[in-house]
């Protein structure tokens, strides 16, 4: 406790600013979670989180037991997956691409142009997508339509929607992602680019030899944080782009839950919530103790 002490006394102005997002985390994360108690209860707002009745796991059992649950699972898993394996790399790859760029004023231009995307709300970004794709009224397909008779439908087609989804979401996020990996490429020393050279190497064994292979603990760090995530789907871009068309394929945890807050089964809701938590908990510490046997950078 001295030595606590006497930290903070020599560093105080660090720790003063450090009090707001202590203060966030505690007020809005870890005191809410008070509140989990609802999913082993028969939960009611007219009697509130702690007297309602106990009920065991009875709100799982109905969750699992959903005729719709095994769609939702499916849905989100495969959505999850898709942004994951086409998702990830892909601010890598943007990364590198940016990295290689010599003229600054073009480099910059272009990073602002990736980065504005994220900006946008997924309400705005939704608007802006029908603008283009809507089947019969979207520039894009009215284009394909008038000029090589070909009938474009992405929005209200099942078996493109999950693409289009996917597309989407790479589309506002990868420069914004890319931004951790510029970071870290440009901490690299230039010596070793400088020796490469002088041993005859060219950009693309300079890349693979050298960028990429000190870019592994960032990769592995961010891999880890995004597993953690990966039954979130992403609800704000579903709930504005889902139509009863595509149902089937986009009824995800996250807007299934918003439908049993709607329906007053709060506490089932919560269940679910807590077992995305469970999933997500799982998942990081499989693959970070994979990791660490592999020893690379681990949580």
């Amino acid at each position: 406790m001295k030595s606590i002490g006497k930290q903070i006394t020599k560093f105080w102005p660090i720790y003063l600013l450090m009090l707001p997002g202590f203060f966030y985390f505690i007020i809005y994360e870890y005191i809410p979670m008070g509140g989990l108690v609802i999913v082993f209860k028969n939960y009611r707002i007219t009697r509130g989180i702690f007297t309602s009745e106990w009920n065991g796991l009875q709100n799982f059992i109905d969750l699992f037991s959903a005729p719709v649950f095994p769609m939702v699972i499916r849905n989100t898993i495969l959505i999850s997956l898709y942004k994951l394996i086409f998702g990830f790399p892909a601010p890598i790859i943007v990364a590198l691409l940016l990295n290689e760029i010599n003229n600054v004023p073009f480099k910059r231009t272009l990073q602002t142009v990736l980065y504005l995307p994220h900006f946008i709300s997924w309400v705005v970004m939704a608007g802006i997508i029908n603008a283009l794709l809507a089947p019969y009224t979207g520039a894009f397909p009215l284009f394909l339509q008038r000029n090589f008779g070909i009938q474009l439908d992405l929005i209200m087609n099942p078996t493109n929607f999950v693409g289009l989804l996917v597309g989407s979401s790479i589309w506002k996020e990868v420069g914004w992602g890319s931004i951790i990996y510029l970071a870290s490429i440009t901490s690299i020393d230039t010596e070793l680019y400088e020796a490469a050279k002088i041993d005859g190497a060219n950009r693309f064994q300079q890349i693979f030899k050298i960028t990429l292979p000190l870019l592994i603990p960032v990769i592995m760090t961010m891999f880890l944080l995004r597993l953690g995530n990966i039954l979130n789907a992403g609800f704000e871009q579903i709930f504005v782009m889902q139509n009863s068309l595509v149902y089937k394929v986009s009824e995800i945890l996250d807007t299934y839950v918003y439908r049993l807050f709607l329906q007053n089964q709060l506490a089932i809701g919560a269940a679910s919530g807590f077992f995305k938590s469970i999933i997500g908990l799982s998942l990081v510490l499989i693959t970070n103790r994979i990791a660490k046997n592999f020893d690379q950078e681990v949580l």
